[in-house]
């Protein structure tokens, strides 16, 4: 019997692409994959499909949609692997990345997180290694300048490498957690609804001498996006959200006055933009009254912050 890496997705309406998700991931020789599903009150029959399709697959149902970080500490309680597979449902695991991922934590045992190269559904590179948050990051959200600078290490991202390397954490669509790490580091916060619970989990992770590694050699395909877009608008309120909660859990209060200072200026800059594609015809009165409302949500979460 082979390693137990303990695969688990959690999902939100999703079928189609969480079949090929978990696909990827199941019946590989060598390793013993467990895989769990948590299905975020998907409305499209996700549960239905793994339940007939896959039974060997435990799956968990929710009641309501709690959001990522909760559904992944609901697959941690039943999880028994040495080894944790994170992968998003629009995600899938490509030639022996998993394998690739179990034998480099294997070898290297204080290295809590490892991921592996990303790429686009029509196979182009991308974004999977990050820095941790900086002030021209958030900068270069909002006012991108140049192509080349947001592809740079100012923007936080790793310049592509042919060798395993340290960064500060993995595009959370597909990570090899390690159990013991889990159990040093802690659960991912549920506080964290959607988005930066990787950057938290992986920032404590550094903190409690532990590092994380992106590993090249492996790669996964993901599309990106899939869930989030049913909800658009109100995903950008849940990533600054995010953001905001991140901020004041690990950063000091200048950087967040600094961060706020920011983030205002390109709320303005990005209102100011949806107003006039509005006037051009290139966006729709409905649509620019939803971005501008969530525009507005951001700011009020921003002031009972101060």
């Amino acid at each position: 019997m082979g390693t137990l890496v303990s695969a688990i997705i959690v999902s939100y309406n999703t079928r189609e692409l969480l079949r090929r998700a978990l696909r990827s991931a199941l019946g590989r020789p060598g390793l013993e994959v467990e895989g769990l599903v948590v299905d975020n009150a998907s409305q499209d029959g996700s549960a239905e499909m793994v339940a007939e399709e896959f039974p060997q697959v435990v799956l968990v149902r929710s009641a309501e949609n709690r959001g990522f970080a909760a559904g992944v500490n609901q697959g941690l309680q039943r999880a028994r692997g040495e080894y944790v597979l994170l992968l998003n449902p629009d995600a899938e695991l490509l030639g022996d990345g998993l394998e690739r991922m179990v034998e480099f934590l294997a070898g290297h045992p204080r290295v809590a997180a490892v991921g592996p190269r990303l790429v686009y559904g029509d196979g182009s590179r991308q974004h999977a290694a990050f820095a941790f948050p900086t002030l021209p990051m958030i900068f270069l959200d909002f006012f991108p300048l140049h192509g080349r600078l947001l592809d740079s290490r100012l923007n936080g991202r790793y310049p592509p490498a042919a060798a395993p390397h340290p960064i500060g954490h993995p595009l959370g669509a597909c990570m090899l957690l390690r159990r013991q790490a889990l159990a040093e580091v802690g659960p991912f916060d549920e506080r964290f609804f959607m988005y930066c619970e990787e950057v938290d989990w992986c920032l404590r992770a550094w903190q409690q001498g532990w590092q994380v590694y992106h590993l090249p050699q492996a790669v996964a395909r993901h599309l990106g996006g899939q869930s989030v877009r049913q909800r658009r608008d109100a995903m950008f309120v849940e990533l600054h959200r995010s953001r905001l909660r991140l901020y004041r859990k690990h950063y000091s209060l200048l950087f967040r006055e600094l961060a706020g200072a920011i983030t205002r200026l390109g709320l303005w800059a990005e209102a100011r933009r949806a107003r006039r594609e509005a006037g051009q015809g290139l966006l729709s009165a409905s649509a620019l009254a939803g971005r501008l409302d969530a525009f507005k949500q951001i700011r009020k979460m921003m002031k009972s912050e101060a």
